[in-house]
């Protein structure tokens, strides 16, 4: 059938100036984790060109396993507030403001967490869902403070609705695709790049995780999940930027799930804890969060 009215316009989110997207091909590469980390890097990076530190917020688009909660430490949270003019006030915590379905969700019994409740939507409902969360939370500070400077996205995994309805709906100035040295994960970046080509969504770089481990009393790396040379080739294939392979580390999996992300932990224990595995970890990712910054048009 003819479509009616020409092809859908995008348009940016309100109050937000730029969009980045964390994606991955397959879920279980540590995306959610990283999206949250690369924000709070975003947020305390100093901006000689801003004259202070952006404004970052973070959006969770996973409809059916929002992980954001969790790792924000947000899992007890109340709903979120409504604006005088009906829009959804983002939940902060540590600082940074943060949206995701899992803080609209009831508990799905009494004594119950709102992570125990299942959603069961068919396309049309997830899609509604997804243009509600993109246009209807209003990101400024106060009702007439000033908005964010950049938002954040965690994406689904995978290449289905949410995706599409993102990159057809919205302007997103790139995206960050997250893999891990597995061949069976490396095959979904191909398929996750070239979805973001097809829609016109540029993509900044691509995130090794896991790419090796560091034990706390030595400093050879141990590549558990396979060499990263089949990574490297897909990226020099595809022409797609590497912004950083990050090692194993105990403290990421613990921070995420006591909900303090491992970016804010920079203590002597867990420096001690992880050895030379968390301070390569920590210099990856503000490396990869300035070459980031620089993709959106900012001068340092």
């Amino acid at each position: 059938m003819p479509r009616r009215g020409g092809p859908i316009q995008k348009r940016p989110i309100p109050h937000v100036k730029k969009v980045i997207a964390v994606a991955s091909g397959k879920g279980g590469v540590g995306k959610s984790t990283l999206a949250v980390n690369l924000a709070f890097a975003l947020a305390m990076k100093k901006s000689s060109t801003l004259g202070r530190r952006p404004r970052v917020g973070i959006l969770d688009l996973d409809i059916f396993g929002p992980s954001l909660p969790t790792l924000m430490g947000l899992q007890h949270s109340d709903e979120p507030l409504l604006t005088s003019s009906g829009s959804i006030l983002p939940i902060v915590n540590h600082g940074l403001p943060t949206m995701s379905m899992g803080y609209l969700l009831p508990k799905s019994t009494e004594n119950a967490l709102k992570e125990d409740a299942a959603i069961v939507w068919r396309g049309l409902m997830v899609q509604k869902a997804v243009q509600q969360l993109l246009f209807d939370v209003d990101w400024r500070e106060g009702e007439h403070g000033p908005g964010l400077d950049v938002l954040v996205i965690d994406m689904p995994p995978g290449t289905g609705d949410v995706p599409l309805t993102l990159g057809q709906l919205v302007v997103v100035d790139g995206a960050v695709i997250v893999s891990t040295p597995q061949d069976v994960a490396l095959a979904d970046v191909r398929r996750g790049i070239a979805m973001f080509r097809k829609i016109s969504v540029p993509i900044t770089g691509t995130i090794l995780n896991q790419a090796y481990f560091v034990c706390p009393s030595c400093t050879t790396p141990h590549q558990l999940f396979g060499s990263p040379d089949a990574f490297r080739s897909i990226a020099s294939t595809l022409g797609v930027p590497i912004l950083g392979e990050l090692p194993l580390v105990k403290g990421v999996s613990v921070g995420g799930d006591s909900g303090i992300p491992y970016s804010l932990t920079a203590n002597s224990q867990q420096a001690e804890l992880d050895g030379v595995g968390g301070a390569v970890w920590r210099n990856v990712m503000e490396s990869a969060a300035n070459r980031v910054w620089e993709s959106l048009g900012q001068e340092g």
